[in-house]
């Protein structure tokens, strides 16, 4: 690949790497150092990451906004200071007699609109430092509940285990669809103590991003590649049209589009706009009886 690449990719990020260490390895491979992702994987976690290249990185933003989809198995019975299988056990009741309707009844409770408070292990910077960085140096950290919508929260098969010390756990797989900036390690804790018997997350595979999945990967699990296939890119032009509403406009419109002009269109939101040669030129919002520019490809470059 050349500097002058741009595009979205998806990768199907393996186990125990970070999002970070994808997109350095994306540089190498696509011989540029502009290049992001749409919302962060923990190493724990796989499955679908999406990476944008040169241009492509300033849709982004926006791709981070989607609901996604994740696979999961929650332990049931025992709690970490992490939430997850990487922490230490700090609570051991067990999951003795606990039966699987139980779970998907209580499941329930947690659909649709709630307040949920972060993890204490996630990203969110507590007076500028990261909140996993205090509570992994020995803090006691207590974040703020958030408003996120979970949309699907189906319980499957539920496998009784003994974890270590001897401690009878319940393995249940979940399949959550959910809002952005929802932490499926959170739910797994939360669902846990609704239950009285603690829980934390011991995997977790993202399957879809908005509108990409597993079926869209273009590379991986296996980064160590010499390049990434043509095939494997989406355009910003294709890769806009498939997560937002489109239009087309004039020759002349495309003009006012490059100098960041509003235009006399009527639009219910943020809409791709795309030139005469179908090329994405940007990214457009409704205000009062016009549109007005969100993001501007200034070239048009898309295709």
């Amino acid at each position: 690949m050349t500097p002058e690449v741009t595009g979205v990719l998806v990768v199907d990020k393996p186990l125990g790497i970070t999002s970070h260490g994808v997109v350095a390895r994306i540089r190498r491979l696509a011989g540029t150092r502009k290049v992001g992702h749409a919302g962060t994987l923990d190493p724990l976690a796989s499955g679908v990451l999406v990476i944008g290249v040169g241009r492509a990185t300033r849709l982004l933003g926006h791709l981070t906004l989607h609901d996604k989809r994740y696979l999961a198995t929650v332990r049931l019975g025992q709690e970490t200071n992490t939430e997850d299988a990487e922490g230490e056990v700090t609570a051991a009741v067990g999951a003795t007699g606990l039966e699987v309707a139980t779970v998907r009844t209580a499941a329930l409770r947690w659909l649709g609109e709630i307040d949920q408070v972060p993890s204490s292990v996630s990203a969110i910077k507590v007076n500028g430092v990261r909140s996993y960085k205090r509570v992994r140096s020995g803090e006691e950290v207590e974040l703020a509940a958030r408003r996120v919508t979970i949309s699907r929260f189906d319980v499957g098969t539920a496998t009784p285990a003994v974890a270590a010390h001897g401690t009878p756990v319940l393995d249940v797989e979940i399949d959550v669809e959910c809002s952005s900036g929802t932490y499926v390690r959170a739910l797994a804790r939360d669902l846990g103590n609704d239950l009285g018997v603690g829980g934390h997350l011991v995997a977790l595979r993202r399957t879809r991003v908005g509108p990409f999945t597993l079926d869209d990967v273009g590379i991986g699990p296996d980064l160590d590649v010499p390049s990434i296939e043509p095939s494997a890119w989406l355009t910003p032009a294709a890769a806009a049209r498939r997560c937002f509403d489109s239009i087309e406009v004039t020759p002349a419109e495309a003009v006012d589009v490059a100098h960041g002009r509003s235009l006399q269109r009527t639009l219910d939101g943020l809409t791709a706009v795309m030139g005469p040669a179908g090329k994405l030129l940007a990214l457009y919002r409704p205000s009062e009886n016009s549109a007005v520019p969100d993001t501007v490809f200034v070239d048009g470059e898309g295709q």
